[in-house]
């Protein structure tokens, strides 16, 4: 990093003289950019600023609405114009003109008006379009295959539809859902890059639909339309027992092509009896199992015109639901990243193994020439035995085999269709010829998610934990926020998904694809309340009710209401953070939750009692009594910005009885928690349910027990994301930054120094001697413990929203340096642009670096040499600081401190120095292998020269630092 020189001591901060004139970027509906197939009758709209001037804020806008991009840009027969409104506001502004229109696409523009007397120039024409509104706008018809399926391994049906059009294009938009998964084309090309269409919900209640423009597919003349099915979410096997045709037995399409021609006259062509049906090449699709693709019995051209189709049945209408299609919110799973691999290989076992590098989520395209009938198996793992052998047995039931047989007579391209797996290194059987890297290719799919967080330090295994942070995250967020990826499990865990969501919001634009899945949280939630396990529910309706997995119903709509400042999600999921409010207070005894299934935190550390007779294990209902608060406070927390007048005082009194019973069951008189587990202490104090005068000494327990594991987290799925949070709050983000930086199991670094790429579902998914984990549950991809991610961007670098004006509308920036690491740099892509906080301490000085994005503020706390902060008020634009920073300002120094940390900072070196003089004529050698030991290890492995004496000597002289 760069700094000006003119830069002096004391942070003074130096202003970027602009005259930059305001300008609108990044137009946006519903957080998308032109979307198709809105179903919103009042959709929002969102822009940012963009100047190059200090402290810009907006003081008005003005909306314009039109059919027709000519009267838009005269400003003349709008459709609606807001006119120019006095507001800062520039997110979620809603649309509130006439009503609009199925099918119908509307163009739009906005100008503003800012605070230094500018006013911009209209924006750039953006559009949305409306898709089928009503019941009536569907003319198609469900079909399925004329043929019989014959029981056991059905082949995709394959539909086709020829067309003609005597006239001249002038757009076209194709409507397509699905009862299973689809991949469509238009005169041979494929329509779209969306893949594992139309997505999971909860079909029994809402089914997407997607919108396509398609008109560059299209000709004057002859057409034709292809579409072909897979069984996926719908029929096909999900969940660990096996079961197929959870939601339906049989596959079917819906599909509507809405053309308009030149001369303003429209045409609809739709799904129905006149379609042909038959099978082709996909002979077998599960997305747990994979593939079975016989190129050989691929029908040449059959979604293309002149095709003979004397051969095909004519579909099979069917009578099937329309009540519960709705439009696509989210954005769609594409392909992203293609890895090349790293290595071919042949194991120990005689395996034909290819190694991508990294453990991702999708497919490999393979090309290959043989002759016709080579079958080829591709199989897929996360890891290596220690002993360098291809190893599945953590996938349990689920394949992940894809099989291609060869059509013979050149080099065939080939991948699969309608599966997806989760992997890093493939092993290949059959192929003909030498297995060579350019021949294969490893495709990451997940949800288009834009990228929106970056974080970087000087610590490379800090960097590869935020690198396995993202990767786990984008190949989980899949459609649904999945546990993992690639055994026979992949289902939407809601306990996981609260747990990382906060973190999922840093890395990318999580906004439209929690929205979405929330609303499934509240399709499948029960009569009573009750959240499922996972969502969509495919357990049952007794699956539920667990505690930190059901409060996925009030965790997350806050989480992303803090992130997006988008109130409608919160009006959109009251109903349900009530009802569960409400589950959990019928479930209770004098507002006491201590019935019920749990599975309370989850892999957590050492599961029974370790030598010195602790116990990591932490009481279930008082983790239960910990989140009913939680949730109950979240609650009050939307009944306040709903202004939902009316609850607010009874869930007020909810929440003081809560804590009073947890107080009267769960603390003894002499204020200690009756587990004293680090997730008992953390969950006590991050959700303050004890009263201020005995938070002190439950911080202090808590300190007391992360030493006696000689520095190291023995919490689980619930504790693990608050601990380092609360340890910040409370005045040891020392420790904190120990934690993280510790390498030994169990740590978040132990993984990175065993290779991994993702985040594990274990903290000791591979065993220091290369041994795994049981198989029955021991994923190498799931995010669930990369939550420690909201710590480092929240604390390291200091980036925070606002509570009381979210969406970083005002940014709360508090960076905690530490000496553990020398540079660390955040950058965050928010609703107004960009944000981001850098600081790198050198030479005694510590150097800080702040961007704050236009239409926005910012509170810095700004820190100081002698541990306090500056509190500094600014307005957008980039900010630097200069700072005095003794190496001792990282934190205190005890006997738990390893030799490493201490060496860094000289006065706590001279004291060890002052008091083991002998140190002086030690070589470097020695004092090397005294890097990772703490005092106390010295005492107890060298007692004569760090003798008792001597070490309370040291701790009373570091604590005087």
């Amino acid at each position: 990093m760069r700094y000006l020189k003119i830069l002096v001591a004391g942070s003074i901060l130096l202003p970027l003289f602009s005259f930059a004139q305001v300008s609108v970027m990044q137009l946006k509906i519903e957080d998308k950019i032109n979307p198709l197939g809105l179903d919103d009758m009042h959709p929002r709209f969102s822009w940012q600023l963009q100047s190059a001037a200090r402290e810009v804020m907006q003081t008005a806008y003005e909306i314009r609405v039109a059919t027709e991009e000519k009267q838009l840009l005269r400003g003349k027969k709008l459709l609606w114009t807001t006119g120019k409104v006095s507001s800062d506001q520039s997110v979620f502004v809603p649309y509130q003109g006439p009503e609009l229109m199925t099918n119908q696409q509307y163009l739009w523009q906005v100008r503003v008006w800012d605070n230094q007397g500018h006013t911009s120039d209209w924006s750039a024409v953006n559009a949305w379009q409306m898709g089928l509104l009503k019941r009536s706008d569907w003319q198609a018809q469900w079909i399925g295959p004329g043929y019989e399926e014959e029981a056991g391994e059905r082949p995709s049906p394959y539909f086709r539809k020829e067309f003609s059009s005597t006239k001249s294009i002038v757009s076209a938009t194709a409507y397509i859902t699905a009862h299973g998964l689809y991949e469509a084309f238009i005169n041979g090309q494929r329509v779209g890059d969306a893949y594992l269409t139309p997505g999971w919900t909860s079909y029994n209640k809402r089914l997407q639909y997607q919108a396509y423009d398609v008109t560059s597919l299209l000709q004057k003349g002859d057409n034709a339309i292809g579409v072909r099915l897979g069984n996926g979410w719908y029929r096909g096997i999900i969940g660990w027992a096996s079961q197929d045709g959870f939601y339906g037995k049989d596959l079917a399409l819906l599909f509507q092509l809405e053309v308009t021609y030149s001369d303003g006259s429209t045409a609809t062509i739709v799904s129905d009896g006149s379609w042909s049906s038959h099978t082709g090449g996909i002979l077998y699709a599960e997305i747990y199992n994979g593939v079975t693709y016989d190129a050989g019995k691929e029908p040449n051209g059959w979604n293309q015109v002149g095709f003979d189709a004397a051969a095909w049945l004519p579909a099979r209408t069917q009578d099937l639901d329309f009540g519960h299609l709705i439009a696509t919110y989210n954005e769609p799973v594409r392909k992203h990243e293609h890895l090349q691999p790293v290595k071919v290989m042949m194991t120990p076992e005689g395996d034909h193994v290819v190694d991508f590098g990294q453990n991702l989520v999708g497919w490999v395209k393979m090309k290959v020439s043989g002759k016709a009938g080579d079958t080829i198996r591709i199989y897929h793992a996360e890891v290596l035995d220690k002993d360098g052998n291809f190893y599945t047995a953590n996938l349990r039931a689920a394949k992940q085999t894809n099989t291609f047989v060869l059509k013979g007579g050149g080099e065939e391209t080939l991948e699969p269709h309608f599966t997806f797996q989760g992997f890093r290194y493939i092993k290949v059987e059959g192929y003909p010829g030498e297995l060579k890297r350019e021949n294969f290719s490893a495709i990451a799919v997940y949800s288009d998610m834009e990228k929106t967080g970056t974080f970087v330090t000087n610590d490379p295994l800090i960097n590869q934990l935020q690198h396995n942070i993202q990767w786990g995250q984008q190949g989980n967020f899949l459609d649904v926020p999945t546990d993992c990826p690639q055994r026979d499990e992949r289902l939407g865990w809601t306990g996981d998904a609260q747990a990382f969501s906060a973190t999922a919001a840093f890395n990318r634009d999580v906004h439209n694809f929690f929205y979405k899945w929330l609303q499934d949280v509240s399709a499948d939630q029960t009569s009573s309340g009750s959240v499922p396990f996972v969502v969509p529910n495919v357990l049952g309706e007794n699956a539920g009710g667990s505690a930190g997995w059901a409060d996925v119903a009030t965790i997350i709509p806050w989480n992303m209401y803090l992130a997006y400042r988008d109130e409608r999600i919160l009006e959109n999921q009251y109903p349900s953070m009530k009802a569960w409010v409400g589950f959990m207070e019928r479930a209770s005894t004098d507002d006491l939750w201590n019935k019920g299934f749990h599975f309370g935190d989850w892999l957590f550390y050492r599961p029974f009692d370790d030598n010195d007779g602790r116990s990591a294990v932490t009481d279930k209902y008082l983790i239960a009594q910990c989140f009913y608060a939680h949730s109950t406070q979240l609650l009050l927390n939307a009944a306040e910005v709903l202004g939902k007048t009316e609850d607010i005082p009874y869930y007020q009194n909810l929440l003081k009885r809560i804590k009073a019973a947890f107080m009267k069951e769960y603390v003894t008189g002499s204020g200690r928690l009756v587990s004293g587990t680090q997730t008992a202490y953390v969950l006590a104090l991050q959700f303050d349910m004890l009263p201020e005068h005995l938070r002190q000494q439950a911080v202090d327990r808590l300190v007391e027990n992360i030493r006696s594991y000689d520095t190291h987290l023995t919490t689980g799925f619930l504790g693990t994301p608050y601990l380092c949070h609360v340890l910040s709050r409370f005045g040891h983000t020392g420790m904190a930054y120990e934690l993280l930086m510790q390498q030994t199991y169990p740590s978040w670094l132990y993984p990175v120094t065993m290779g991994a790429t993702t985040i594990w579902e274990r903290w000791d998914g591979i065993k220091p001697d290369g041994t795994f984990q049981t198989p029955s549950m021991n994923s190498y991809n799931h995010y669930a413990y990369g939550a420690i991610g909201d710590w480092m961007y929240r604390n390291i670098t200091g980036i925070n929203e606002d509570k009381d004006h979210p969406g970083y509308k005002h940014i709360i920036l508090r960076p905690q340096p530490n000496t553990a690491l020398t540079y660390a740099q955040a950058e965050l892509e928010t609703l107004y642009g960009k944000l981001a906080s850098s600081w790198q301490i050198m030479d005694d000085t510590l150097e800080l670096e702040v961007t704050i994005p236009a239409n926005t503020t910012a509170t810095l706390y700004l820190p100081k040499e002698d541990g306090t902060t500056e509190t500094k008020s600014l307005g957008s634009g980039i900010y630097h600081y200069r700072i005095g920073w003794m190496e001792s300002h990282a934190g205190q120094f005890d006997l738990q401190s390893k030799v490493r940390d201490i060496w860094k900072d000289e006065a706590a070196k001279a004291v060890i120095l002052k008091n083991i003089p002998e140190l002086h004529g030690a070589t470097d050698l020695q004092i090397g292998q005294m890097m990772n030991l703490t005092l106390t290890d010295l005492g107890n492995s060298a007692p004569q020269l760090f003798s008792a004496e001597r070490l309370k000597m040291i701790e009373a002289a570091l604590k005087k630092l």
